[in-house]
């Protein structure tokens, strides 16, 4: 049976603090947002018309916000599990190539419904939307993380290697 191991080189440990501040981001923001109600869908719904209002998504981006915004009820409870797990999954380092790639994709589609929405600054959700790839690609569940014991199953050899790393 594999055991979790330590990281090896300077690199690894980079990748490794790389994945858990990107978890604990992801509950950072999901404790905050919780403790501000803004997984209630009335908040939710405002913040979102309010990104529409102010700032240069897109337009097709716009729409797509505003059909997320109508749909409030549904949709914050859907960033609410999404970030939550996003964060557990990340602190544990598990399934962390599935989850890299969420979660930058969930991330850039954040940037982009921010894009010079006012007291949003345009780069802070580029970085962890790239980090969030980067773990992806370099399989950062694998260094003490719980990737390391179950991608080891016999059942997971069937899978594509840029699925389980």
């Amino acid at each position: 049976m594999s055991v979790i191991r330590a990281p090896r080189s300077g690199s690894e440990l980079v990748i490794l603090v790389f994945r858990l501040m990107l978890g604990l981001l992801f509950l950072s923001v999901w404790a905050s947002n919780l403790h501000k109600g803004l997984y209630d869908s009335g908040p939710y719904a405002a913040l979102i018309h309010r990104y529409v209002e102010t700032g240069d998504a897109p337009g097709v981006w716009k729409d797509v916000m505003r059909f997320v915004a109508d749909h409030a009820a549904v949709a914050s409870k859907l960033q609410l599990v999404t970030e939550l797990v996003f964060g557990i999954l990340l602190t544990l380092g598990l399934g962390t190539r599935l989850v890299g790639v969420a979660a930058g994709l969930y991330l850039s589609s954040l940037w982009l419904s921010e894009i010079n929405v006012p007291g949003e600054w345009i780069w802070s959700l580029v970085f962890p939307a790239l980090v969030s790839f980067a773990l992806a690609i370099a399989s950062a569940g694998r260094i003490a993380g719980l990737d390391a014991i179950a991608l080891r199953r016999r059942p997971l050899d069937r899978l594509p290697h840029w699925a389980t790393g």
